[in-house]
């Protein structure tokens, strides 16, 4: 996944913003972001604070690492699984 160029603190910075009634053409010219960018943070950040976004961070981060640990267990299985046929198979 690609890693995004914003802080954790620039984004509340932008969100906070755009609270407060600036304008969103304004907001994206001041930080060079494009006007998706902006609409895309908001709907996935909007009423976060710095806190909150740090432990939403630290849970994604989590559950990649287990979702890789998941998969590895699997595939794992699957090994054993075969090993397991061909074995019985040959007699």
């Amino acid at each position: 996944m690609k890693k995004s160029k914003l802080s954790e603190s620039k984004i509340v910075a932008i969100l906070k913003e755009g609270e407060t009634g600036i304008a969103v053409e304004e907001i994206c010219r001041k930080h060079s972001i494009a006007h998706s960018t902006y609409y895309k943070l908001k709907s996935k950040y909007a009423g976060m604070e710095m806190s909150d976004l740090k432990k939403l961070k630290q849970l994604e981060e989590e559950n990649r690492r287990l979702k890789h640990m998941y998969a590895d267990v699997c595939l794992d299985n699957k090994i054993l699984k075969d090993v397991i046929e061909k074995k019985f198979k040959d007699r």
